[in-house]
């Protein structure tokens, strides 16, 4: 099973180093509380993403092809990524004090990337197919254990990247002065407005 779980191991790597709205909430929320904040929030996306990988890996994720599940999940996802991103616009344009900001940015965050994760449906989709491959790899030694082994892999591997991640928006946040702050503050939540278009676009089929 080693195979599987170095394989993981890297799938894990490439699924949490691509650029997205989790990174995009972590930057914001990093370069101005620290470490602590961005950390916050990719721990809270790994619980989220937790729920769609046991959902994807037990096979019921063909569920969330039905409209009635996954429309109200997109919407609210959307709503809050837009939320989100209007937010983050404000705060760059009229900086909260730091004595008022500091505690609920810490506080809020680890739910605020929950919140995140889980209203993306489609991340269930992507372990349906994971699902699919590691039975494609181990044939009949797949099963529970097979997957188990995989799922570890995976969430041991985007553990180790919020420390990375979040280490390196801390040193960032060092380097950058007040102005250089707010413009990062602004693009993150412009992308984020942009990812929440991107969300709500993967209705227009239906």
């Amino acid at each position: 099973m080693s195979e599987i779980f170095l394989l993981a191991f890297w799938v894990g790597l490439l699924f949490n180093a691509a650029p997205g709205a989790v990174f995009s909430e972590s930057l914001r929320r990093g370069v101005r509380g620290g470490f602590g904040p961005a950390f916050a929030v990719q721990v809270g996306s790994l619980a989220g993403d937790a729920v769609w990988a046991l959902l994807g890996l037990a096979g019921v994720g063909a569920l969330f092809a039905v409209p009635a599940l996954r429309v109200p999940l997109t919407v609210s996802g959307c709503l809050l990524l837009g939320w989100l991103g209007v937010t983050a616009l404000r705060e760059a344009a009229f900086p909260p004090a730091e004595a008022t900001s500091r505690t609920p940015s810490r506080r809020g965050a680890l739910s605020v990337g929950a919140a995140m994760s889980l209203g993306n449906p489609w991340n269930v989709v992507y372990w349906s197919g994971a699902a699919g491959a590691v039975s494609s790899v181990l044939g009949r030694d797949a099963g529970v254990s097979g997957l188990a082994v995989f799922f570890t892999g995976f969430m041991t591997s985007s553990l180790a990247w919020c420390f990375v991640s979040a280490g390196l928006i801390a040193l960032l946040r060092r380097a950058l002065p007040p102005l250089a702050v707010r413009l990062l503050e602004a693009a993150c939540g412009l992308s984020l407005i942009v990812f929440a278009a991107l969300l709500a676009a993967r209705l227009a089929p239906l």
